[in-house]
C-alpha cells in the first residue's frame, strides 16, 4: 500500500529539465535552449527535445522561465481604434489566428487598444516596462511608419503585417496585393473592358502604393492609358468609395468597370450606381480587394481577391517568435496570395462610355 502511494506520488511530480537531461543524455543547457528555440541548435535535436517533452508531460513554470530568460512568452498586438472601421472587416479572424499561431508555441497574446499615434508608442513602452509582451505584430503598416522607427530605437523584436517603404531590419508578412490588382485588370480586359477606372486606399498606408503600382503595371502592359478623371486616392469607407465613383462616374468620358483597393470602398460604389441608375454586373463592373463578409451579401456579390485574416494572423505569430528566439529579420519575410472571388459584381460591358455618360447625366444631382 505505502509502495503504490509513492509510486502515486511520484507519477504526479513535476517533470524537470533534469530529467529530460537524463532521458535524452543531453546537457540541461542543450534542453533548455532547444526548448526556448535558440538559433544555434539544430532542427532534429529541437524536435528530439520537443517529442521527449510532450511524452514526459514537461511543462515550464512560467514565472521561472521569464527570470531566467527575460521573456514573458507573451506577443503583443496594438489595435488603434482611431483609424475608423480600418481594422473591424477583418479583426475576429486575425485575432483568432494570431492567437492560435501565439498558443501553438507556448505562449500568449496580450491585446491592447490605442486612441492615437502617441498613445500607441506609449502603450508600447509600457507593456514593455510591465514585462507583457517580448515583442509585437504591426498591422496596417505605413510607408513611414513610427512604430517601426521607435522598436527599432528600442531594439524590441516586431513583425508587420504588410510592408513598408524601408524595410531594413523588418520581418514581415504580406499578401501580394499588387498582384491581384493586376490580375483584376487582366479580368476585366478579358471581359471587354477598355475604359477602367480606380478608386485606391488609404495614402498614409503602404498597401495602397503597392496596389496602385499593380493597377498601373498591369494597364501599361495592356496597353490601355490611365485617365486622371478617373482615378482617385484615399477611400477607406463606403462614403469615401460613394464619394469618389459620383466623380469617376461624372467624367467626360467615365469608366465601364472599376477596380477598389479595398472593399468598403466598393461597397460605397455600389450606392453610387444604384443612384446613377446602374446595373453592377453590366452596366457598370466593380472588382475589389479584402474578401470582407459583407461584400457576399451585396447584390449582386462583390467579386474581390479575398485574404485569408486567420492564416495571416497564425504565421505572424510563428514568425516573430521566431524573431524573438533570435533569428536575423531579413530570413522572416513571406509574401502569400490572395484568393479571386469571382462572384456577379463585373461582365461583359453592355454600355459603352458615352452611354454610360448618357445615363449618368440624366439622373437627378441629390
Amino acid at each position: 500500500m505505502l509502495e503504490q502511494r509513492i509510486d502515486h506520488k511520484q507519477s504526479q511530480r513535476r517533470v524537470t529539465i533534469s530529467d529530460m537531461s537524463a532521458a535524452l543524455g543531453l546537457t540541461k543547457s542543450t534542453v533548455s535552449r532547444a526548448l526556448n528555440n535558440y538559433p544555434d541548435i539544430s532542427d532534429a535535436t529541437r524536435l528530439r527535445v520537443t517529442r521527449m517533452a510532450e511524452k514526459m508531460g514537461y511543462r515550464p513554470l512560467s514565472h521561472a522561465q521569464a527570470i531566467r530568460t527575460g521573456r514573458t512568452k507573451s506577443l503583443g498586438l496594438v489595435i488603434q481604434l482611431s483609424e475608423h472601421d480600418a481594422h473591424r472587416p477583418f479583426l475576429a479572424e486575425f485575432l483568432a489566428g494570431v492567437s492560435l499561431g501565439a498558443s501553438d508555441e507556448g505562449y500568449t497574446l496580450t491585446v491592447a487598444s490605442s486612441k492615437s499615434d502617441a498613445d500607441t508608442q506609449a502603450i508600447f513602452r509600457g507593456m514593455l516596462q510591465d514585462r507583457k509582451a517580448d515583442g509585437f505584430i504591426l498591422q496596417r503598416t505605413l510607408r513611414d511608419d513610427p512604430r517601426v522607427r521607435l522598436l527599432r530605437s528600442m531594439d524590441v523584436p516586431f513583425v508587420l503585417f504588410g510592408r513598408t517603404a524601408d524595410s531594413e531590419d523588418c520581418a514581415w508578412l504580406d499578401v501580394a496585393g499588387e498582384d491581384a490588382i493586376a490580375d483584376a485588370v487582366d479580368h476585366l480586359v478579358g471581359l471587354g473592358h477598355k475604359r477602367i477606372g480606380y478608386i485606391g486606399g488609404g495614402l498614409p498606408y503602404n498597401y495602397s502604393a503597392l496596389r496602385r503600382a499593380g493597377f498601373e503595371a498591369a494597364m501599361t502592359r495592356q496597353g490601355l492609358s490611365m485617365d486622371p478623371d478617373i482615378m482617385r486616392d484615399g477611400a477607406m469607407t463606403r462614403a469615401d468609395g460613394a464619394a469618389a465613383s459620383a466623380d469617376i462616374l461624372s467624367a467626360k468620358v467615365p469608366p465601364t468597370a472599376i477596380i477598389c483597393a479595398v472593399d468598403m470602398a466598393a461597397l460605397g460604389v455600389y450606392q453610387t450606381a444604384e443612384r446613377f441608375g446602374l446595373t453592377i454586373g453590366s452596366d457598370l463592373s466593380i472588382l475589389s480587394y479584402d474578401g470582407i463578409p459583407e461584400g457576399a451579401h451585396a447584390t449582386p456579390p462583390l467579386s474581390t481577391y479575398a485574404v485569408d485574416f486567420t492564416a495571416c494572423g497564425r504565421g505572424l505569430s510563428r514568425l516573430l517568435i521566431r524573431r524573438i528566439s533570435g533569428e536575423k529579420p531579413e530570413n522572416l519575410r513571406e509574401l502569400t496570395t490572395a484568393t479571386f472571388l469571382d462572384r456577379g459584381s463585373t461582365g461583359v460591358p453592355v454600355l459603352q462610355p458615352d452611354a454610360v455618360a448618357r445615363r449618368v447625366a440624366h439622373q437627378p444631382i441629390s
